[in-house]
């Protein structure tokens, strides 16, 4: 599994960016794609969900109606959009996913990150 995430720079505040994940060692389009971020000194927190035919998103109250997330499957790519940034949306972007083995009884879930992409909002 490899994710690798692009678009990442800086921006002033009340600018636009979109980040980029390209997926790969894996059937994309039966997969659920995260986007989460990590401020200095901040804990890893999740950004925005899309289920894995990209028919529901779910975002953190914080970045409702100013970011949004989406797919193209044919691509595998997930794609977040962020408007009306903030000084506070500065952090590591990071694309995730989740693999979910079920065995008998047991139940062991993988968890898979890119890189990061650094955004920094500042004027």
């Amino acid at each position: 599994v490899q994710l690798v995430e692009s678009g990442g720079g800086l921006v002033q505040p009340g600018g636009s960016l979109r980040l980029s994940c390209a997926a790969s060692g894996f059937t994309f389009s039966s997969y659920a794609m995260n986007w989460y971020r990590q401020a200095p000194g901040k804990e890893r927190e999740l950004v925005a969900a899309i289920t894995s035919a990209g028919g529901s998103t779910n975002y953190a109250d914080s970045m409702k109606g100013r970011f949004t997330i989406s797919r193209d499957n044919a691509k595998n790519t997930v794609y977040l959009q962020m408007n009306s940034l903030k000084p506070e949306d500065t952090a590591v972007y990071y694309c995730h996913t989740r693999d979910t083995v079920v065995a008998g009884r047991t139940v062991r879930e993988y968890d898979y990150w890119g890189q990061g992409t650094q955004v920094t909002v500042s004027s």
